[in-house]
């Protein structure tokens, strides 16, 4: 697992390629995370499902909860057919770009 901060956004990069695994180490230290935005990048992984992807969103909706933003980045994967729930996208460049327009949207008070 790296980790790179960066302003008040937190990136998380599987470097395992086990999902089940990064998912669990990324809850367990959450709390270190809670107060910034996250995203967690799941682009280096080939063999990602749809029930991979899901499996974040218990993780997601307690940190959006909190007024923060949770975007996943995954590459080769349906995203009609994830959750509509999650904040999920193709590139880090649209992840920071969502996280931007929902900081102005939590701003704007909406």
């Amino acid at each position: 697992m790296k980790v790179d901060q960066k302003g008040n956004t937190v990136t998380i990069k599987d470097t395992q390629g086990d999902i089940v695994a990064f998912l669990m180490k990324v809850t367990h230290e959450y709390k270190t995370f809670e107060k910034h935005n996250i995203i967690i990048d799941l682009g280096a992984h080939h063999d990602l499902t749809v029930k991979g992807i899901n499996s974040f969103l218990p993780l997601s909706k307690t940190h959006t909860k909190n007024k923060k933003s949770f975007v996943i980045v995954a590459t080769g994967i349906d995203f009609n057919a994830a959750s509509d729930k999650l904040a999920l996208v193709p590139t880090l460049l649209e992840a920071h770009d969502i996280i931007s327009m929902e900081e102005i949207e939590r701003d704007l008070g909406f």
